[in-house]
């Protein structure tokens, strides 16, 4: 877990790639994420693990939120987010995640809030070709047209592409390869496009669709 940061270019023997930086924020706090608590076995034989990271205030904690960070005694934390770990790989609670974390070579799925767009038309939002551009058409190039058929059914169906809110959703880039990482400044650099604006907190995990690939890696647990 942490912010995303600008992004930066990288040469390669190659090529030449644009990445992403996802790391924690210094003006928010100079730690990584803490580990916060363990949860109940789930299905598969795993349990889950809780994170934090980000500083929050204490007057605008509830009451059972307070009791929590007491239990792991860690200061209130901004986001918290839990992960599937299966036990051999369990991390203790108060434990900082680190971006050695991660190593070289390894691939991961960042998840995040897309960038918003506001209110957005059928062109814009779903590439709809618009209407002609010359003749027969007056003041209406852009428009949807048809959205619906007859008197039967004699309405419009539900998740029709229309015009509407676009961005601001919860979006996962999967397969980002780790080029590399700084511990010193906590920051991951994958390869790729992460989603959401700068700043945007982002969920960084193992990537699913490899896992077969990823047993083969060595494994890294700070």
């Amino acid at each position: 877990m942490g912010r995303r940061r600008h992004g930066v270019a990288f040469t390669s023997p190659s090529r030449r790639w644009p990445d992403r930086r996802v790391g924690r924020d210094g003006a928010c706090d100079d730690r990584g994420p803490l580990v916060l608590g363990h949860g109940l076995r789930l299905p598969g034989d795993h349990r889950p693990v809780q994170l934090g990271a980000g500083r929050r205030k204490v007057k605008r904690l509830t009451r059972s939120e307070r009791g929590s960070f007491a239990v792991a005694n860690v200061e209130p934390k901004r986001k918290v987010a839990e992960f599937r770990v299966s036990p051999d790989n369990m991390i203790d609670v108060g434990a900082e995640i680190t971006a050695n974390h991660f190593i070289e070579g390894q691939f991961v799925d960042v998840s995040g809030t897309s960038i918003g767009k506001g209110f957005a038309g059928g062109m814009k939002r779903h590439k709809f070709s618009g209407l002609r551009a010359s003749h027969g058409v007056s003041v209406s190039h852009r428009s949807l047209g048809s959205t619906g058929q007859r008197q039967d059914p004699g309405k419009t169906f539900k998740n029709k592409k229309m015009a509407g809110h676009m961005g601001d959703k919860q979006r996962t880039q999967q397969n980002l390869e780790v080029v590399r990482t700084d511990a010193t400044r906590g920051l991951i650099f994958v390869k790729g496009s992460v989603p959401g604006s700068k700043n945007a907190w982002l969920l960084v995990r193992d990537a699913v669709k490899l896992a077969r690939f990823m047993a083969l890696l060595p494994f890294v647990n700070n």
